[in-house]
């Protein structure tokens, strides 16, 4: 009988946690010259009974993730990494080798992890597939090098194969519960639930802090995590951004071979290049504008074959002056593919030597850039063009509503002694190019954008919804038109490029929104070519109405995502048959090759398209595309996170808002005064079964016909906020439209408990979802 008690003592939490940590397991290891099997281990630490089985699992799971090996367990022992091991890649380098790190290392006992070089095989194959490995990525390695071995040669790898299903890898916020130990709450909103970190796991982190960590073990709702990296202190809300960055991968931290580049780069040399430094040429940008990439300036046109018509000169930064084909620089900038914008920093996609000073159109300072002269006529029709590489020097630096305001009749010091001279003749031409741009008929979506104000730290201050100025249009259509030229120009020469194209809508999505507009009573014949004119129609119908907020919506999310492609498919949403970024190429790298495109296409110089840049330009083309959608979701979610913030002490709050999205499992929600995003879970609405009409885009009561559709205006109470994941819940407070009970469609799990009540537990995992948004480029 004493010994079954025995049995049953050892497996008490008490007993349980006395088992030694991986850590202490590894260090053992590694003085051991002889075979080490559990039956040692176990005799090394007193392990008996019950816990040989929680000693066999543990020795499992190390050995699943390469901690220790079947044939040796020693793996520190002779000072070098084991021939065969688990890595995990952590970076390119310069030469577009990947570089690994063992897959599980201990900072704190062995010192700063090895480097291990996956040398680079180019192949001809395109796509993922044929890139086995890439960043995040762990595989089973030969290893080569090394100390000790022929000159000390560094570390290399040969693949073996690659793991799937490895330890999870997850960003959370470290925290110390009392009573509760150590816990990682994860950012992402979809994994809520927190995970332990037992001690001799945590790195030394301290509470707050932005942490990496492996799920390696548990199970239930309490998994167990080793924290792998220490990455920013969260308690300084200055740092929320840091989340994003991380979790969505964004390199933000410039190689030192590029560095070094940008450190030797010398300032440009102009000769042969065009003097445009006697036109005025100024700068319109936001008031908080980090790079200044793009200056204009127009005169009537003095041809008299063309009377009323305009000359506009649209000039860009010569960031392919800096820049070269090759270079460590352009590996990085096509790396990350374009700059990523949060409100309180930049991830650049240049080095801030080049797009904050070199690079940078700055007011009175010469510059190199690559211009764009165009002659439109009375209507705004483009007669001709052509692009020079120049020498220009900024006349001005103004915001949007300084220019603006000085046409309004209050102009400043800056902007008064520009507006008889640049301004007006501005204007004028943008008046012109209005009426082409209204024949032409671009998709014309009203869905005003907010913009977070934030103070000396880091918080939000308001939440502000900038005015729609004529000087955002002017800058805006200019930006259109250069583009345009730059691809006609291209197409003409015929070089290869890469396109900006917006594909028209889907068949299948033309055929949704025709379901939706029928249920509202707007005819929308189907099988036709459709045309963005289409769309303006139904927006200018119903426009003033009740629904054309939702109208609006709708009709965005019937449309195609706008992508960079080698092949022109035109560019439905501005009605172009061919178009291009060329106005942008100190923070996007689409536009840096169209630019060596001109360079080539007109003989500017030896710094235009390379041969690699033509073999590459489809592969360039999904990366930057890829990266492009990458941005988005990164600033997206911080401006949730930050939001998040804002009204943390804000629970039990009511709210004005408009519903934003609807799905069979509840309603996202955007509040009125500060554009945050939050769900009600259809089981908290009401006292009725809500089903899912996908053509109304509403949840409509089984019994009672109460409606809540997208675009409707509510009442809501917050109920909760995940700061770190930047979710929300809230609970409607307000009633439904009246409707007929709907049987169709998919029905939420569980009926309402009364409005105002929510169900428990249904709130931090359904608070995932934020709806998403689209965001407009000042330059098309």
């Amino acid at each position: 009988m004493d010994k079954p008690k025995k049995q049953r003592k050892a497996q008490t939490p008490e007993t349980v946690r006395s088992l030694p940590g991986e850590a202490q397991i590894l260090e053992f290891l590694s003085q051991q010259k002889g075979r080490v099997g559990k039956r040692e281990i176990a005799r090394a630490f007193d392990i008996k009974g019950a816990q040989r089985i929680e000693l066999k699992r543990l020795l499992k799971d190390m050995t699943e993730r390469g901690l220790v090996g079947r044939e040796s367990r020693n793996l520190q022992s002779s000072g070098r990494l084991p021939p065969v091991t688990v890595i995990e890649v952590t970076t390119v380098d310069d030469d577009g080798d990947l570089i690994a790190m063992p897959a599980n290392w201990d900072a704190d006992r062995d010192g700063a992890a090895p480097l291990i070089t996956i040398p680079f095989k180019p192949t001809k194959e395109r796509g993922a597939e044929n890139r086995p490995l890439g960043l995040g990525d762990r595989a089973l390695a030969h290893i080569d090098g090394g100390p000790g071995s022929e000159n000390d040669a560094p570390y290399s790898a040969r693949i073996i194969k690659k793991l799937e299903g490895g330890p999870s890898r997850v960003l959370g916020v470290f925290r110390i519960a009392r009573g509760r130990g150590m816990r990682v709450q994860p950012v992402e909103k979809k994994n809520a639930s927190e995970l332990s970190v037992l001690p001799g796991d945590d790195m030394g982190a301290k509470s707050g802090e932005l942490v990496s960590v492996d799920i390696v073990g548990g199970r239930g709702s309490l998994r167990r995590a080793r924290v792998r990296e220490r990455l920013g202190d969260m308690s300084d809300q200055r740092n929320i951004s840091l989340i994003a960055i991380h979790q969505h991968n964004l390199p933000n931290r410039f190689r030192e071979r590029t560095l070094a580049e940008v450190d030797s780069l010398e300032p440009f040399d102009s000769k042969g290049r065009t003097d445009l430094r006697h036109v005025p040429l100024i700068t319109i940008d936001p008031v908080d504008a980090r790079d200044h990439d793009d200056a204009v300036w127009s005169e009537p046109d003095e041809d008299p074959a063309n009377p009323g018509g305009f000359r506009v000169i649209v000039a860009i930064a010569d960031v392919a002056a800096y820049v070269r084909p090759g270079s460590a620089l352009d590996r990085e900038a096509r790396d990350r593919g374009n700059s990523v914008y949060f409100p309180d920093r930049v991830v650049p996609m240049l080095p801030e030597r080049l797009s904050a000073d070199l690079c940078s159109l700055r007011a009175y300072e010469d510059r190199p850039a690559l211009a764009c002269t165009m002659v439109f006529d009375a209507q705004g029709e483009k007669r001709s063009h052509r692009f020079d590489r120049v020498t220009m020097r900024s006349a001005s630096k103004l915001s949007y509503e300084q220019a603006q305001a000085a046409i309004d009749g209050r102009p400043d010091d800056t902007s008064g002694p520009l507006l008889e001279i640049v301004l007006k003749p501005l204007w004028a031409a943008y008046a012109a190019l209005s009426k082409a741009r209204r024949r032409r008929g671009p998709l014309e979506l009203d869905l005003p954008e907010r913009k977070l104000v934030l103070d000396a730290h880091g918080l939000i201050e308001r939440v502000v919804t900038p005015a729609r100025l004529d000087a955002h249009r002017l800058i805006e259509e200019m930006m259109i038109q250069a583009n345009v030229a730059a691809a006609e120009s291209l197409e003409k020469a015929k070089l290869p490029f890469i396109y900006r194209v917006h594909d028209a809508p889907s068949v299948e999505k033309l055929q949704g929104l025709a379901e939706f507009l029928s249920s509202i009573n707007i005819p929308f014949a189907r099988g036709q070519v459709v045309k963005p004119k289409q769309f303006n129609q139904i927006l200018e119908r119903v426009k003033g109405r009740d629904d054309e907020h939702l109208v609006n919506t709708v009709v965005l999310r019937s449309q195609a995502q706008a992508i960079y492609t080698p092949e022109n498919l035109g560019h439905f949403g501005l009605n172009l048959r061919r178009y291009a970024h060329f106005t942008s190429p100190i923070r996007r790298y689409a536009d840096l090759i169209v630019h060596r495109a001109l360079i080539t296409a007109h003989g500017f110089g030896k710094d235009g398209l390379s041969p690699q840049d033509i073999e590459q330009l489809e592969e360039t083309a999904e990366l930057i595309s890829a990266a492009e959608r990458r941005a988005m979701a990164a600033e997206r979610d911080t401006v949730d996170r930050l939001i998040a913030s804002h009204l943390a002490d804000k629970v039990g709050a009511t709210f004005s808002g408009r519903i934003g999205g609807v799905t069979h499992a509840g309603l996202f929600v955007t509040l009125a005064e500060s554009g945050a995003d939050g769900f009600i879970p259809a089981a908290t609405i009401g006292k009725d079964y809500y089903a899912y009409d996908e053509t109304r885009h509403a949840l409509v009561g089984r019994s009672t016909g109460e409606t809540f559709q997208l675009g409707d205006v509510v009442e809501v109470r917050l109920v909760e906020v995940t700061p770190v994941a930047g979710g929300l819940r809230f609970e409607i407070l307000s009633h439904g439209r009246p409707g007929t009970p709907f049987a169709g469609g998919r029905r939420s799990s569980l009926p309402g408990v009364g409005r105002g009540k929510s169900r428990s537990g249904a709130g931090a995992r359904s608070s995932a979802a934020a709806s998403k948004s689209k965001r407009r480029s000042k330059k098309g």
